[in-house]
């Protein structure tokens, strides 16, 4: 394991004790529970991860920091699970916790089936329950109304029809919140992996992790496992992915982080021409200039999380969502290129490290949706909210 003085730096606005205690604790997980050897040894297997580690995340409070307290959660914001976000992406931890603990979770956290909802909640807190979200079936698209899926009544239950694709963190899934089209509009349902009739085809992402396509066959299911009804089912949706935009960017400021430390120690210690090539006047310039994407990113990051903390409704939330995922992709993936340039020859190779962050910030920018697309999401909320 790494030890505690190789932990990666996690910078954050966030003040107080409670954020330095909760700094020092994600700084220790990295020193004491992951590594590099590991991130490499799980790549390209399934599920991708240690449920193991799973559980100690769950020790440590991390799965519940946006679950609210009645349902054995922490209660806590965007300005915590970016903390950890950030913390566990500068160790390229595999563990799927954007994908279940913010997107999965948040979803289940904004539904309306109560009793439905503690059990999963409380079970995922407890870390006994993966859950994924199942929603998008086209690529390039955010419009969670743009489905083919169906639920139909069947005797005294639902049954469902359809295909999900681009599903994070499937492999190792304990159950799928899946939307389809009802009779009285979008609503979502709970659906445990194992049930009859879900096939689930997992592909290969350039970073060694895995993304989901599931498939229902007339799977029938209780009705009381509508855990969204119409009335609540695309906000909750739409509340749970512009938060998982924000901590997307935030995993996306770990790895570029990550990324620009290893090289400017590189450049500190890589001498040319008797003399460090971070005194070379081409490359120092280069430095800086990452150095200012970096907190370009780290403002906007910021002030998103601020704004989700403050004012969770606000209109204001879903472009700001956008703002932060089009700046941290765009930054990420130039930090990460330059990275490896920085490091010569030896960047290229899969032996080094800085392709393992470069592989990341690639699978990170295009999750939910590239930098382009989300510029153009951003200016039409942008121009909808001035008029």
């Amino acid at each position: 394991m790494s030890s505690p003085s190789s932990a990666p730096s996690l910078n954050s606005s966030a003040s107080g004790d409670d954020a330095r205690m909760l700094h020092d604790s994600v700084a220790d997980f990295i020193a004491r529970g992951t590594d590099i050897k590991r991130v490499r040894r799980l790549r390209g297997t399934q599920p991708g991860f240690e449920r193991t580690v799973w559980r100690q995340m769950a020790e440590l409070g991390w799965l519940g920091i946006l679950v609210p307290e009645e349902y054995g959660g922490l209660g806590l914001g965007c300005t915590e699970m970016a903390i950890v976000a950030k913390g566990t992406a500068s160790a390229l931890t595999p563990e799927p916790l954007t994908a279940a603990a913010v997107l999965a979770g948040t979803t289940i956290a904004r539904s309306d089936n109560d009793r439905l909802k503690r059990e999963l909640l409380e079970a995922m807190v407890a870390g006994s329950l993966i859950p994924a979200l199942a929603w998008q079936e086209r690529a390039g698209s955010l419009d969670t109304a743009a489905i083919a899926t169906t639920a139909e009544p069947f005797e005294a239950a639902v049954k469902l029809n359809g295909s999900k694709n681009f599903v994070a963190g499937a492999a190792g899934a304990d159950g799928f919140v899946v939307s389809a089209q009802a009779k009285d509009g979008l609503a979502l349902y709970w659906l445990p992996a194992n049930t009859s009739g879900v096939t689930l085809d997992l592909h290969l992402l350039a970073d060694g992790r895995t993304q989901g396509t599931v498939r229902m066959d007339d799977v029938v299911i209780p009705k009381d496992h509508m855990i969204a009804s119409p009335k609540r089912a695309s906000a909750a949706l739409q509340g749970a992915i512009d938060t998982t935009l924000v901590m997307a960017g935030a995993e996306l400021h770990g790895v570029m982080g990550r990324a620009l430390d290893m090289s400017v120690d590189y450049m500190k210690t890589r001498v040319q021409f008797g003399k460090p090539i971070g005194s070379f006047q081409a490359l120092a310039h280069r430095a800086v200039d990452l150095h200012i994407q970096r907190e370009l990113s780290s403002a906007v990051l910021d002030d998103a999380v601020a704004l989700f903390d403050s004012a969770p409704a606000n209109e204001r939330c879903s472009a700001m969502a956008s703002r932060v995922k089009a700046r941290c992709s765009e930054a990420g993936l130039r930090i990460t290129r330059e990275a490896i340039q920085i490091h010569g020859a030896i960047g290229f190779t899969d032996e080094y490290d800085a392709g393992l962050y470069l592989k990341r910030a690639m699978t990170l920018s295009a999750w939910l949706g590239n930098a382009a697309l989300h510029r153009r999401r951003y200016a039409e909320l942008t121009v909808v909210d001035a008029g």
